[in-house]
């Protein structure tokens, strides 16, 4: 044992559709009569009723009732948000339950803010590296600074601006916000607001209750010296040395973030690999430009089987590690602060979905391709007029996919079947460089086309040959084209390089349009820009040369 110590529906009446076209104040006062061919329904004065509207829809006795909404969304993330959208694009009547947090995690804990914090770090980075200044022709006189508490508010101000506009463009179109959260109850189309006891009604219901951070047992969290990605990105100081249980996305970017601010990190990995979820060429590429270039350490196989705060300043946070294996105690670090970068889990609980039957798997709830709830993963029964989105369907923890999937849902709702294709959505990791993907990784797709019976292609571009990051004295970097060989079809797509988080779209667009490496290859690139790296490897991949 040793101990170490050291000073992140489109069937809607056609009625609705022309009530849709009055100005947004019909909404909000006085009665009115809607009439259809077959029914005609009197509506109340207050705000809340007067969005309720007669279904129409005939594919269950639901067709036959009234209801509150036409669509009552749990949740306001992003992918609430989107479904909010696209509902009231489609003339549906729409309530979401926002549950106090407009925007969810993305906009108030995750993407949003957490962008500022590398926008802001990634600068004194930048600053700070004479050496990269110097090819450039550029000399920066005295030490660079930072305010720490400016930072902050900075990811803080992004975080409010960003959820006002949201809110702001939901209630522009229509949508009735209620503050509480939703839950289900034993009936169907019904959802009770917490913050009232209300019960209201919906011809359908889409959950998107978003996710929260894991934490391991043995782990205790203040959110102080001992903190989840919600209390790093407070920023309420930077530690000397910092551990972060797991290298993934969450962990990668706040590694980043905390080394350009004077950080030193050691990353803690149960798994024997750093960067296990990533391609494995892409992931030793990041391991030299990421962690070995920079004040970084990491011990790999190890879980952290307990972790007890400290105080910041007094005290240090105790870390016991065991080996991921044996189990057995290896090594006790006495670290500043220890962020837990563990992963995300469904925000499932205390929703009613007992009541409706509904069992979930470690809180994820499962779903079809339409994004129908099912009763359970194995043999479920599909449950009527109930859809589940984003994180809490475990299908893609991603707030675009959620968005994509909101959108979708909608769509099945008003009758036009829809799937996402979830090997077309793209991921990044905004590290300094970015690293981006779409598809799956080169490990993956070997063991795709040994099962379905077809040979893999591969194909490279350079960062190094590029006469804009050259320009931009940033060259390290790679794009790695994965495709059939009989078909010409782009699999997959991994980059790790500047701005390759932009650059994955054009290839996740390719993939989701099954275009061709033949067709790409032909495709015109603007001269010079970075772009050009993507069409090295699609030229590369049929044999052509780039310039």
């Amino acid at each position: 044992m040793t101990t170490t110590t050291r000073t992140r529906r489109s069937a809607v009446a056609s009625a609705v559709i022309a009530l849709a076209a009055l100005p947004l104040s019909c909404f909000t006062t006085n009665a009115f009569v809607l009439k259809t061919a077959t029914t005609t329904t009197v509506q109340s004065t207050s705000p809340l009723s007067s969005f309720a509207l007669f279904s129409t829809a005939a594919d269950d006795d639901s067709s036959k009732r009234s209801f509150d909404f036409d669509v009552a969304i749990i949740g306001c993330g992003v992918g609430g948000h989107g479904a909010a959208l696209h509902a009231r694009a489609q003339q549906l009547t729409t309530a979401v339950f926002a549950g106090g947090d407009v925007g969810g995690t993305c906009v108030n804990r995750g993407c949003v803010p957490s962008k500022a914090l590398l926008a802001a770090s990634g600068r004194v980075r930048e600053m700070r590296n004479a050496a990269h200044l110097a090819e450039l022709g550029i000399a920066v006189q005295g030490e660079i600074t930072y305010d720490r508490q400016a930072v902050a508010d900075h990811a803080a101000n992004l975080a409010a601006r960003v959820k006002t506009n949201l809110q702001g463009s939901l209630t522009a179109l229509g949508c009735h916000v209620l503050e509480g959260r939703g839950s289900l109850t034993a009936h169907p189309h019904e959802i009770m607001d917490s913050a009232t006891g209300k019960i209201y009604t919906a011809k359908d219901i889409i959950l998107a209750p978003g996710s929260i951070p894991f934490v391991p047992p043995g782990i205790t969290v203040d959110e102080k010296t001992v903190f989840t990605s919600d209390g790093a990105l407070t920023l309420p100081y930077v530690p000397e040395w910092v551990a972060i249980v797991g290298s993934g996305y969450i962990g990668l970017e706040f590694s980043d973030v905390y080394t350009a601010l004077g950080s030193e990190v050691t990353f803690i990995e149960a798994l024997d690999l750093l960067m296990p979820t990533f391609d494995r060429e892409i992931a030793k590429l990041a391991e030299r430009l990421l962690i070995r270039d920079r004040p970084i350490d990491y011990r790999t196989g190890v879980f952290a089987s307990e972790v007890t705060p400290g105080i910041p300043g007094q005290k240090p946070v105790t870390i016991k590690m065991i080996d991921a294996k044996t189990k057995e105690h290896v090594e006790t670090l006495e670290v500043d602060a220890c962020m837990v970068a563990t992963g995300r889990i469904p925000n499932t609980k205390n929703m009613g979905l007992e009541d409706r039957g509904i069992e979930t798997n470690r809180g994820f709830v499962a779903v079809t391709d339409k994004m129908q709830v099912m009763t359970k993963a194995d043999g479920g029964e599909i449950i009527p007029n109930l859809y589940c989105i984003g994180d809490a369907n475990g299908k893609m923890m991603l707030a675009h996919a959620a968005s994509a999937q909101g959108i979708s849902a909608v769509e099945n709702i008003c009758g036009r079947t829809h799937a996402v294709n979830h090997m077309a959505v793209p991921a990044a990791c905004f590290t300094h460089p970015e690293i981006a993907m779409v598809g799956p990784t080169e490990e993956q797709a070997v063991e795709m086309a040994a099962k379905e019976g077809w040979e893999l292609g591969k194909s490279k571009g350079s960062f190094r040959a590029n006469s804009k990051a050259l320009a931009e004295g940033e060259g390290n970097g790679m794009a790695k084209v994965l495709f059939r060989k009989d078909t010409g079809k782009v699999i997959a797509v991994h980059i790790i390089g500047l701005h390759a988080a932009d650059l994955i779209q054009e290839c996740a667009n390719a993939v989701a349009a099954g275009t061709t490496v033949q067709e790409l290859s032909m495709m015109v690139h603007t001269h010079p820009t970075l772009s050009e790296v993507i069409d090295e490897a699609f030229k590369g991949a049929v044999g052509m040369s780039s310039h």
